[in-house]
């Protein structure tokens, strides 16, 4: 059986930004061929996409490393989801499906009841599915793919405090949809920028020390092994 190297892509950007993987780590073939239970074909196409993503550095005289962003370079991602998920969704305005809008209203109403509970943990699953939901209805495959990028590096250099009104900000996303339901670019678009910039203060930097490059350890792996999803493997 072939494992596809997307999936094997997959399990390792999940690992590092779960933080299996310490940044600077250094992120054998060998290793990771053994954990994941795959050849080390799979693995090297995993780590040159994960390099191109920004996930995965090769240095020199140590090969495959998790990276290590700077402060700023965490902040700059910040700022580019602020400005492409407005465009996503003035974009979901003009293309979106009824299927799109039935998920969308389905999730609003969802975080809603979740919201009035107090029900944290599913907020925040919901909250993730609204956007990525938003992101597909835009019906681009190049800005879907970059706002993926984004939440999945966003997710791994920061920690997200709830809102302190959570009812408020699912009131926002309604909104949102409303607009795109009625083919309202830019009014979905100056939402969705509020919205957006109203969430990223409640980032917080995992580390607000980010380091610099040293020296990469041997990387630290969890008890719990990651496994490949196989479903779209060939035999």
């Amino acid at each position: 059986m072939r494992i596809p190297a997307h999936s094997v892509c997959t399990a390792i950007r999940d690992d590092i930004v779960s933080g299996v993987y310490e940044r600077g780590s250094r992120l054998t073939e060998e290793l990771l061929a053994r954990r994941y239970g795959v050849s080390r074909v799979p693995v090297r196409e995993a780590l040159r996409t994960l390099e191109s993503e920004g996930f995965v550095v090769t240095r020199r005289h140590a090969g495959a490393c998790v990276a290590e962003p700077t402060v700023q370079e965490a902040a700059d991602l910040l700022e580019m989801r602020m400005l492409l998920e407005p465009l996503g969704a003035a974009r979901a305005a003009q293309r979106r499906t009824e299927a799109h809008l039935k998920v969308l209203r389905g999730l609003v109403r969802l975080g809603q009841e979740r919201a009035r509970r107090g029900e944290g943990e599913d907020l925040r699953s919901l909250g993730g599915w609204f956007h990525e939901t938003l992101a597909q209805a835009s019906g681009s495959p190049g800005l879907i793919a970059l706002l993926t990028q984004l939440r999945h590096k966003i997710a791994w250099m920061y920690a997200v405090e709830q809102p302190v009104r959570p009812v408020d900000s699912w009131a926002e996303r309604g909104a949102i949809v409303d607009a795109v339901a009625r083919g309202d670019a830019e009014r979905a678009r100056a939402l969705t920028a509020q919205h957006a910039e109203r969430a990223a203060g409640a980032h917080r930097l995992r580390r607000p020390d980010l380091p610099g490059r040293r020296t990469a350890p041997a990387p630290r792996v969890s008890t719990s092994q990651h496994g490949v999803n196989t479903a779209g493997a060939r035999h």
